[in-house]
Formats: C-alpha cells, structure tokens, sequence
C-alpha cells in the first residue's frame, strides 16, 4: 500500500492555525488548566552546577519555576506540542565535543568547539522576560554571555551584515524533524547590530545549571525584545552574510513570522492580536503586551526611521 505523505493530508498553515485553535480553547479553561498542563510532564533533572556572575541587565520580576521553565517549551526538533519536548528531548546525547562551524564573510573561519568558545568568557545569570508569538510569557532565568564577544573574536569582514543560525539536524535523536511542519534544519538570523547588542547573548545554562535538553542544550541564542521563535537553539552553524537570510519561520509563514520580529503589540499575528499575553503558568491573556517587551529603552534606536509595522 502506498503512503500518504503527510504534506499531502494536512498542509502546514492548517496544521498550524488548528494548534491555535486549541490553545484558544484551553486558555478559555483558564489557569487551572494552564498549571495541569506544566505539570503533566516531569521537570528536567537538575545538572551541573555552573560558575556564575548576576547580570545588571537582568529583569526584577519574579522567574517562573525550574517546573515551568522545563515542562512548557516550544521546540519543534523535539515535537509541536509544548510537552513534547520535556517527553521527546532528554533521550537526546549531544555530540561530544559540541562543535560549532563558523563560516563567511569573516578572517576566522572554522570548526570551535564549546569548550573553546567558553574559554575566558565570565558566565552571567540573566532573568530575562520571555515572550512566544502565541501569547504567553515566562521570565526565565538564563546563564550565558555577549553574542558579541564571539563575533568579536571571528573578525567578521566589511560585508557582513547579518549573522545566520543554523540548528543541529538529527531526525534519530529528534523526532519532530521527521514532520515536515518546518524546513529542516531550523535558521535563524539577526542584523549585525541586533546580534552585537549586550542583551543579546548565547545561553549555556538555566538556573544557574547547564542547560537542559529541551531548552536548547548545549547551546540556544536568546535576544528578549524579540518573539520566542528567534532563539534558534543546538545551534551547530554561525554564518557571516551580506544579505538577508531567509529563515525557517519566513518560509513557512512570511505573512505571521517576519525576519525581525520584534515583540509590538501593534502588529497582529494573522489568527489573533499580539495586543495582550499571558504569563504561565496562567493562560488568560490578562497583560498587556509592552513594546519590544519591555526594552524599548535599551534597544529602540536600532530601528529608527523603519516602519516597523512592514519590518515586523
């Protein structure tokens, strides 16, 4: 008998917005609902303890849980469902050494391992607000460091104007790649002054412990002013580019995920507003979305002059 290709039964937008759906329905439950939800899967175990500095750059507000933080994710090499990933991902072994290829338009190219990458840097514990373009938020507590020193330290050339992110593709250790809901590997990438930004960092760990599996190990980017999705993680590739590069995201879905997507109330996904969020373990949307996430202060002169409603 001959297979029907999944592509073929349910295309990717309808696959999508039916998730959407169903998020909608949930958080008509309310709260309750939300924490049976978090709970459902077991937390990560808690790994190495890590060396670390607080970051002045960190939020004041209250993290979520380890519980929260590691049952609640949206990683789609390990699955669409936000427990997917705390069911799917600890049976995944990164490769040792971890090894980064670095590639482009810059005078250092070649493979780096993480223990290398690490060398010198002072890790900083980061609480950062965290927002998902489906709504909901958490503050979360990274460990990591400037994006920037590693630019640095590559000597990217003239030309390079952007930075590429290209995730690990392994569809033995991460089911979700066998779906074809996102091209695969997933990339990812930002506008050189984006990525030099302090607050954009490269994140090894999570309460002040190496990262778990389903939140990116060994080693995710992070840049809060931006929605979720722009945090490419199990990162394998850093590209130096002159021109833009087309992300997963924008080919999938160029009318809802936009190359900068930075967080704007403004700016309605195509199936809802982006106007209010809900922070978990609650899932009304009771909070108003703040511009660039509350960062405005820090990283809106990146944007002057731009129509940030045709960039989104």
């Amino acid at each position: 008998m001959n297979r029907i290709p999944s592509s073929e039964m349910t295309d990717k937008k309808t696959y999508l917005r039916r998730r959407e759906f169903i998020t909608a329905m949930a958080a008509a439950a309310g709260g309750v609902l939300a924490q049976r939800r978090v709970d459902a899967q077991q937390p990560a175990v808690h790994g190495r303890k890590l060396a670390t500095v607080r970051s002045p750059l960190s939020t004041t507000e209250t993290p979520n849980t380890w519980e929260h933080v590691t049952t609640y994710n949206n990683f789609y090499e390990f699955g669409t469902d936000k427990d997917d990933p705390a069911r799917n991902a600890p049976r995944f072994r990164p490769r040792q050494p971890w090894t980064v290829s670095i590639q482009g338009e810059c005078a250092k190219k070649g493979d780096i391992t993480l223990e290398d990458i690490l060398k010198g840097e002072t890790l900083e514990d980061r609480v950062y607000r965290m927002r998902c373009v489906e709504g909901w938020s958490m503050v979360i507590p990274w460990v990591g460091f400037p994006l920037a020193n590693l630019i640095k330290k590559c000597e990217p050339t003239s030309k390079a104007q952007f930075v590429e992110f290209t995730t690990l593709h392994d569809v033995g250790q991460m089911p979700g790649q066998r779906s074809d809901v996102l091209e695969w590997p997933y990339v990812e990438g930002l506008r050189m002054d984006e990525a030099l930004h302090p607050l954009t960092i490269l994140v090894v760990g999570l309460y002040g412990e190496v990262l778990p599996n389903q939140n990116g190990a060994p080693l995710r980017l992070i840049v809060p002013w931006k929605y979720g999705f722009k945090g490419a993680k199990s990162i394998v590739k850093i590209r130096f580019v002159e021109k833009q590069p087309s992300t997963s995201w924008m080919l999938n879905w160029p009318e809802a995920y936009g190359f900068y997507s930075n967080v704007n109330p403004a700016v309605a996904h195509p199936r809802y507003s982006q106007a209010t969020e809900a922070r978990l373990p609650s899932l009304f949307k009771t909070t108003k979305t703040v511009m660039f996430n509350g960062y405005a202060e820090q990283v809106q002169s990146l944007y002057s002059g731009m129509d940030l409603r045709k960039s989104y």
